[in-house]
C-alpha cells in the first residue's frame, strides 16, 4: 500500500504518517509540502493507492489541485483534508471528484475508517453534510460558487490580520489587485468592511493560514 500526503505543515504530515500506519505497518507514506511536489511524486510513483490532499496549500487550493490530479491520474482516489468544516467547500470538493473530505479535527479511528472506505472504492461523506442546512449566512454561502484561489489566499491573509500592503507583499501583487480581491470578498459575504468579512468568514468555517 502506498499513500501520498500533501500538506504544508510537517507536523501534520508526520502525524498522518503515524495514523496511516494503523492501516498496514508496511504501508509506504510519501510526503509533500506543496502541490507541485505532490504532482512530481505522483508522476514518479505510478502505484499510488491514495492521496490525502490539504485544501489550503501555499501554491494553490486543494480544489485546483484536485482538478489537475483528475486530469493526470483519473483513477487515483483523493481524500481532501481541511482545518475548517465549511460545508460549502465539502460539497464543492465532492462534486468535483474527491472520494472523501476529512477535517483535521477528525479522530484517528474515523480517519482510518474514511481511508479504508475510499480504498474499497466507496466515497466518504463527512457527517456535517448529513445535518439540516444552516439558516442565514451559511445557507446563502452554500448556494454560491466558492471563492477563487486568489480570493481564498487574500481571505486567509485577512483572517491573519494583515493590511492590504502586507497582503500585497506576501502574495507579490499590487495594492490595487489586493483592493479588488478584498472588494470581491466583501460582496461574497455581503458585508461592508474587512472586520465584518473576517467575522462572517470565521462563522462559515474559514480559518487563518496558521490554522490550516
Amino acid at each position: 500500500m502506498k499513500i501520498l500526503v500533501i500538506d504544508d505543515h510537517a507536523l501534520v504530515r508526520e502525524g498522518l504518517h503515524q495514523v496511516l500506519k494503523g492501516l498496514d505497518e508496511d504501508a509506504v507514506v510519501l510526503q509533500a509540502g506543496t502541490c507541485a511536489r505532490g504532482f512530481e511524486l505522483s508522476a514518479e510513483h505510478a502505484d499510488l493507492d491514495l492521496v490525502l490532499l490539504d485544501y489550503h496549500l501555499p501554491d494553490m487550493t486543494g480544489l485546483a489541485a484536485l482538478d489537475i490530479f483528475g486530469k493526470r491520474h483519473p483513477e487515483l482516489p483523493i481524500v481532501m483534508l481541511s482545518g475548517s468544516a465549511n460545508t460549502q467547500i465539502m460539497r464543492q470538493v465532492l462534486q468535483n471528484g474527491a472520494s472523501g473530505f476529512v477535517t483535521k479535527s477528525t479522530l484517528s479511528d474515523e480517519l482510518l475508517h474514511a481511508v479504508r472506505l475510499v480504498l474499497n472504492g466507496d466515497v466518504y461523506s463527512p457527517r456535517e453534510l448529513d445535518a439540516p442546512p444552516a439558516a442565514g449566512l451559511q445557507e446563502d454561502l452554500n448556494n454560491k460558487p466558492p471563492l477563487t484561489q486568489r480570493q481564498e489566499l487574500v481571505l486567509r491573509e485577512l483572517l491573519d490580520g494583515r493590511s492590504n500592503k502586507e497582503i500585497g507583499t506576501s502574495l507579490n501583487v499590487s495594492d490595487e489587485t489586493v483592493k479588488t480581491h478584498v472588494a470581491a470578498i466583501l460582496r461574497y459575504f455581503d458585508v461592508q468592511n474587512r472586520t465584518q468579512a473576517v467575522v462572517a468568514a470565521a462563522r462559515s468555517g474559514y480559518r487563518p493560514a496558521t490554522s490550516s
